[in-house]
């Protein structure tokens, strides 16, 4: 439901160049970051040598294909400044991931590539609608996640007024947002929910606030749920991706006037669809995962990185760079149930299509036997919550039967009482893994 689409506002040179010049600005580039990487980091040029490659063998952009993967697994083994190609004095900033499931992976920046990340988190915010002047409030985490800090920089960039408030603390969201009025929240989409579920708690109209744009990422989610926050929120939806290792949020976004897919800034990442299995390049339009190389960062230089997100690369419309599609699932993260490939994304769709269903969720995956089973967890909507018990059963028994219908596994479903999923302030869990290790 969008509420105002401003005019694209002053684009950059390159956001409207010619193809031609896009790949030439690549290519060159592309040289200066593979030769920045392996004269300095002893780990590409370990995997170079190994590939019986050089830098100077890149003559045009499809020869990037005869170089090797880099894999989250080789940040961590290189933890944690071994991937640094600067020394580590020149380093100015340093961020990680949580590291819960292994090593922390390590990035870091020298002082150009911190003005490089805010100017693309600028450009993003303007593609989203954001002018100098709007007030922005920031609900992603701050510290050594890069969604807070990169949105904060990004804003101030671009001349707006910052509220760094941080996730967390749901009520005083509320309150701020009500008392100071601000125009863009940057946010998990999945805690906007929880957001307008908190402005009603209070008796307010969450879509009456003063809300315009919402800029939300670090988490894949679903047309459906845009959709659905739009309505709750009153705002445009509008969908940004990244990733720390790659630089962090910026790296592509949606354009308010479209809102068709992600524009990648290809004029600082070089994108590749490959088969998750093979590691063949694919061609445009064709699913598959994505894989990025950074072009100009000096700190860490990332080339060919595998991000496990699986999505799709689109010709241009409202800029002159390719989109890539929603993530649809992560080829690391897919449940395999009974042979049926399954992605939370496909159940949440599912859950957004029933009137009565909550878009909050849980799958929880286990084994009592020999056969895997999977139990889905979810909420009524709040106004649906003292429904009869019958009608609830009736709605676990619908998504059932469209689960069985349109994925193909047999899921029992479960509906819990209003506030039984866990509400997150980052990115929301939605896979309890119960199997035995």
């Amino acid at each position: 439901m969008p509420v105002k689409t401003p005019k694209p506002g002053d684009l950059e040179p390159i956001e409207k160049a010619s193809r031609d010049e896009i790949a030439a600005l690549q290519l060159a580039r592309l040289k200066w970051s593979l030769k920045h990487a392996y004269d300095n980091v002893p780990h590409y040029r370990k995997k170079f040598d190994a590939a019986g490659v050089k830098p100077e063998d890149l003559r045009h952009l499809a020869d990037l294909a005869k170089f090797p993967f880099t894999t989250k697994q080789d940040l961590r083994d290189n933890y944690p400044f071994g991937m640094f190609a600067v020394p580590r004095a020149q380093v100015v900033r340093i961020h990680a991931s949580s590291g819960t499931t292994g090593k922390p992976t390590v990035v870091g920046y020298t002082k150009k590539d911190i003005d490089d990340w805010a100017n693309l988190m600028a450009r993003s915010i303007r593609a989203s609608g954001g002018r100098p002047g709007d007030i922005v409030h920031v609900a992603y985490g701050y510290g050594l996640f890069t969604g807070g800090l990169g949105a904060h920089y990004g804003a101030e960039r671009l001349g707006c007024t910052v509220v760094p408030m941080s996730g967390g603390q749901t009520e005083k969201q509320v309150q701020l947002i009500a008392d100071f009025r601000p125009d863009i929240i940057m946010v998990t989409p999945s805690y906007s929910l929880a957001i307008a579920d908190e402005f009603e708690r209070q008796g307010l109209d969450p879509a009456q606030c003063s809300l315009k744009v919402g800029i939300f990422g670090a988490e894949p989610w679903t047309n459906q749920m845009r959709v659905e926050i739009e309505k709750r929120l009153g705002i445009d939806a509008v969908d940004i991706y990244g990733l720390s290792e790659v630089m962090g949020p910026g790296v592509a976004n949606e354009c308010i006037e479209t809102k068709d897919g992600l524009v990648i800034w290809e004029d600082y990442f070089y994108p590749e669809i490959i088969d998750p299995a093979t590691g063949e390049v694919l061609p445009d339009g064709s699913q598959g995962e994505l894989v990025f190389t950074s072009l100009a960062k000096e700190a860490l230089p990332i080339i060919r990185y595998r991000t496990r997100d699986l999505t799709r690369l689109l010709a241009p419309t409202a800029r002159s760079f390719r989109r890539m599609d929603k993530i649809t699932g992560r080829s690391d993260d897919m449940l395999i149930i009974r042979g049926v490939n399954v992605f939370p994304s496909q159940i949440e769709e599912l859950i957004l299509k029933m009137p009565k269903l909550a878009p909050h969720y849980v799958l929880e995956v286990s084994r009592p036997g020999h056969m895997d089973e999977l139990d889905v967890l979810v909420e009524m909507k709040p106004e649906c919550a003292q429904a009869p018990a019958a009608e609830q059963e009736a709605a676990a028994k619908e998504l059932q039967h469209h689960i069985k219908s349109y994925i193909g596994v047999s899921a029992a479903v479960r509906v819990v009482s209003q506030g039984g999923i866990e509400r997150s302030i980052g990115k929301a869990k939605r896979i309890v893994d119960k199997r035995p290790k």
